[in-house]
């Protein structure tokens, strides 16, 4: 492996090495980015190469510990739990022609999963420990939980993909969304926890009102559309955690980063391989040059948190991080019990 006195290459001097190539290979072929490609080598490569803008994309992976199912997990997944409510598929949940026609499976969900109900993991914590570090740039989460921010990320950087919880909005029956108008959050979350609240809600509003969720055919939110790209572009450290990677335009994301940029992917199972997604992770090929900047690590987020964490010297301070947040809950229940 090419090194300097300082380590490998600089990420600014691999963008101009690379190895002859097939004239087919979808990516041109580089020196090795990583001392190792594994936790080690993402931690070295963190400190020696003075990182500062990390990305991280997470899904309903780093939740499950939570207590929140995943989407896909055969038999444990949401889809699949889902069945009681007789849908016509699983996703149907999520479809706005199905909500107008029959909301209360989806007003149930909310009730089940609604911020508040479930604490932040170990992982959204280390998501946190980034950010108190001063090397998180955003962070991208396909969750509609909030825990990121339960877990004291900051607004500034966090990006909902797919929505969340933070707000709601009526939509009206006749044309869609472009119509729609802000509720108060609170005022739906209160309509909820009465039976038939929700159709007074309706009543009230002219019509059905809905948390800024994304359904499936809706737009991403403008924050995301806006910054994106200009981050993923910018950014020099990609953490990928729990996720499947399998919605687009999500997936796409890790096409969007600098060649030269290290991806580590902390996952129970590879997902989002280049085989099967343009600019997918290369860390399943073992050619030579075909994997320069790719790890994966296989394993439960918290767990894989927690390794990285103390690869980098920060044990000690995610420890520390996660005893605060069980305190905090401890104090919540104890209040809610006065």
């Amino acid at each position: 492996h090419p090194t300097t006195a300082a380590g490998p290459w600089p990420r600014e001097a691999l963008l101009t090495m690379v190895y002859e190539g097939d004239s087919d290979d979808e990516e041109q072929r580089h020196d090795p980015v990583l001392h190792s490609f594994d936790l080690e080598g993402v931690a070295r490569y963190v400190k020696e190469q003075d990182v500062k803008r990390v990305v991280v994309m997470c899904g309903a992976g780093i939740s499950t510990s939570a207590g929140i199912p995943d989407f896909r997990s055969p038999g444990t997944g949401l889809y699949h739990n889902l069945q009681r409510f007789d849908l016509p598929e699983a996703e149907s949940i999520f479809d706005l022609k199905f909500f107008r026609k029959s909301p209360e499976a989806f007003y149930e969900l909310c009730r089940e999963i609604w911020p508040g109900n479930y604490e932040p993991t170990p992982c959204h914590c280390f998501i946190r420990l980034l950010s108190d570090k001063g090397i998180l740039l955003r962070c991208y989460t396909q969750n509609i939980d909030s825990l990121e921010r339960q877990a004291g990320v900051p607004d500034e950087q966090l990006v909902a993909a797919h929505g969340n919880f933070d707000a709601a909005h009526v939509i009206d029956d006749n044309v869609g969304l472009a119509a729609s108008y802000d509720v108060d959050i609170a005022e739906l979350k209160r309509a909820l926890e009465i039976d038939d609240g929700w159709q007074e809600l309706r009543e009230h509003h002219g019509g059905l009102v809905k948390p800024k969720i994304v359904f499936f055919g809706e737009d991403l939110p403008e924050r995301f559309l806006k910054m994106h790209r200009a981050d993923l572009q910018s950014c020099d450290l990609l953490i990928v955690m729990g996720t499947s990677l399998q919605v687009y335009p999500f997936n796409s994301l890790l096409e969007l980063v600098p060649e030269s940029t290290p991806r580590l992917l902390v996952n129970c199972e590879q997902a989002g391989l280049c085989d099967e997604l343009d600019g997918g992770f290369r860390f399943h090929l073992s050619g030579k040059g075909q994997n320069w900047r790719d790890v994966f690590y296989k394993g439960g987020c918290d767990t894989g948190s927690r390794e990285l964490a103390e690869k980098l010297g920060w044990a000690s301070d995610l420890r520390a991080l996660v005893e605060m947040r069980s305190e905090d809950v401890r104090k919540t229940k104890q209040q809610a019990t006065r």
